[in-house]
């Protein structure tokens, strides 16, 4: 991993501020349009980042990509998270989240400036599990990209060493039963350190983040958290799908493992599997993401 292709400092496209209510919580969301100007509706990209994410990390190069393709793109915070409402906060769920998620989506379909039949919804890590979900859920979608996707959690917590996973669980435990405050961990560390991901260099890439779009991070999340992750299967949903789909995994991905023989068992023509030699975080960051965007745009490009 060496850089993020763009920053905040350099970017082409025009971002609004916005936002919706999911169940009645306060999303905070922003609209990142193309720099021409255009009276017509446009295609339009709804972000779903990963498990600690919030709006700007990580995502920046992405949607300046995709604006410069002449796409509006939305990323929004799920409630408890970065500028959106909600308590208790830095907490996951997966149920949460999808309905957090199907807020955005018709957030997005109603606005004027957007063609509601030209919508893709692009998921990363847990996001990307997110995506495969509302591409089943979807059928009117334009299309779906979920990358280095987290497709099988069963997968992902059998990666982790047994001593770390009583952790977990003594954790979350301790969570779950305390009252008031929830009880935090670091969202990521350095390798061997305790946290929710240290490995695939999770530190290297906040750090490589944080300096990118200049402020620090938030790095801690419930540890209540960490129990929706062992049977969230979103794997399950394949064979739903009806829309064109592109899974696009890393084969070298230790932290949502790329269950790619599974996948081809499903055997939907709807779906478009693509790899890149790669550990999960490096898709975020050159050189790999030259690879990754191009793959990206291209499956854009198809849907025209």
């Amino acid at each position: 991993m060496e850089k993020l292709r763009h920053s905040p400092d350099n970017l082409t496209c025009h971002s609004e501020r916005a936002g919706f209510y999911s169940e009645g919580v306060w999303c905070a969301a922003t609209l990142h349009q193309p720099a021409n100007d255009s009276q017509n509706a446009r295609p339009a990209i709804l972000m779903l980042h990963g498990w600690g994410g919030i709006q700007n990390a990580l995502t920046v190069p992405f949607y300046e990509e995709f604006t410069r393709a002449g796409y509006a793109v939305m990323t929004f915070d799920y409630r408890g998270w970065g500028e959106s409402a909600g308590l208790p906060r830095q907490t996951i769920s997966v149920r949460q989240r999808m309905r957090d998620a199907d807020a955005a989506l018709a957030f997005l379909k109603s606005r004027r400036d957007i063609d509601p039949a030209r919508i893709v919804v692009w998921g990363s890590s847990l996001g990307g599990g997110h995506a495969v979900e509302l591409a089943a859920d979807h059928p009117e979608l334009a299309g779906v990209i979920a990358q280095v996707p987290m497709l099988d959690g069963r997968a992902a917590v059998q990666a982790v060493p047994a001593i770390r996973l009583m952790r977990f669980a003594l954790c979350s435990l301790a969570d779950l039963v305390k009252p008031g405050r929830p009880v935090y961990i670091p969202v990521v560390s350095e390798s061997g350190a305790f946290s929710s991901m240290d490995k695939d260099n999770a530190n290297t890439a906040l750090q490589l983040a944080e300096r990118s779009v200049g402020r620090k991070y938030d790095n801690r999340v419930a540890a209540r958290s960490l129990m929706t992750m062992g049977p969230y299967r979103p794997l399950k949903r394949l064979k739903d799908i009806q829309v064109p789909t592109l899974l696009l995994g890393a084969t070298d991905d230790t932290v949502a493992p790329f269950v790619g023989s599974a996948i081809r068992k499903v055997n939907n023509s709807y779906i478009t599997v693509e790899t890149v030699k790669a550990n999960h975080f490096e898709p975020y960051f050159e050189p790999v993401f030259s690879e990754i965007i191009r793959k990206e745009l291209e499956f854009l490009q198809s849907l025209e």
